[in-house]
């Protein structure tokens, strides 16, 4: 009942906010991405954290850290996603944090690459509700062209044994292969589908972001429809659609990195606009604070004026995400 209540009264605020083009901010988020790790096994070219493009330090998250952010939120939390830049499961105290976070519906989105048969059962058990794993071609050429240093046989099997285990146990947990599309891996789609298909699990098909200006004529899809961007008359890429100035997920689904700042959405990957630091102020004060207020208002005015707003793909029309 609290978390309803709380999750209407954000939306509400939300909606005053729209009209009155000033930032309202009533109850605490409903959902929240928490970096349990800044690193990752894998160098994924148009990834921050892969390519080393990214300019804030790698790190692990501190036990005390989350656990102060669980007790704090947990009242109001409908989500809790246990990703933002890096790969979660490398963290050697992730199911401690998953106890820790227990009776909130968790989302894991992993790269597959930790998927033993000793983590397959401790996920079965575990509160985690929905597990994306990324699966970005079918066979080890294809998928090592952007997963690079990954193992395509390795994940593929994860996520058969997985299947089987929550179908043998009767889970209540969803388990998404996702599959980002590009000019590599694009003629594959029904390949990977159809496995997906015989595994019984379901499949999600995603646009890709690219943030290295040569990496468009590399990554980009021949298929328009996959595509994020557009080509304008002067030969740049641009993101599809017209960005207007709102954006639900900075009323709903903030994010905390490894070291506990607290940022305003996933596309802030370098943490350019943190809010605070849950190290030195509660998240109430910072969810509440002048920071946050600011930055909304920012969006309110003019999203499309905010660096990491220009490729973001929330609330554009036409775009797989």
């Amino acid at each position: 009942m609290v978390r309803m209540i709380n999750l209407t009264g954000a939306m509400i605020s939300y909606i005053i906010s729209l009209i009155v083009k000033k930032a309202l901010i009533y109850g605490m988020p409903a959902a929240i991405n928490v970096e349990i790790s800044g690193k990752c096994n894998l160098r994924c070219p148009e990834c921050a954290t892969g390519s080393g493009q990214m300019r804030r330090p790698a790190g692990l998250m501190s036990e005390e850290f989350f656990k102060k952010l669980v007790s704090e939120l947990r009242p109001y939390l409908l989500n809790m996603n246990l990703y933002f830049q890096g790969e979660p499961m490398l963290h050697p105290d992730f199911f401690t944090f998953v106890s820790l976070a227990r009776g909130i519906r968790l989302t894991l989105s992993t790269n597959g690459h930790y998927l033993s048969d000793e983590n397959i059962q401790k996920i079965v058990k575990s509160d985690i509700r929905k597990i994306i794993v990324s699966l970005d071609g079918f066979d080890q050429k294809t998928y090592s062209a952007y997963r690079r240093g990954g193992d395509f046989e390795s994940v593929k099997e994860g996520v058969i044994k997985l299947a089987a285990a929550i179908r043998k146990n009767n889970c209540r947990k969803k388990l998404v292969v996702q599959f980002l599309v590009n000019r590599h891996n694009e003629n594959q789609i029904q390949e990977v589908r159809n496995f997906c298909r015989e595994a019984g699990v379901r499949f999600h098909l995603k646009s890709m972001q690219i943030i290295s200006p040569e990496g468009f004529e590399e990554w980009l899809p021949s298929e328009e429809k996959f595509r994020r961007y557009y080509r304008d008359d002067n030969g740049n890429y641009r993101l599809k659609g017209r960005l207007k100035n709102r954006c639900l997920r900075l009323w709903l689904n903030p994010v905390v990195t490894w070291s506990g700042d607290v940022l305003p959405c996933c596309f802030d990957k370098d943490a350019e606009y943190v809010l605070g630091n849950i190290g030195k102020s509660s998240f109430r004060e910072i969810w509440h604070g002048d920071r946050n207020k600011e930055f909304r208002e920012k969006v309110l005015r003019y999203r499309a004026g905010i660096d990491i707003c220009r490729n973001c793909t929330s609330g554009l029309k036409g775009v797989i995400i």
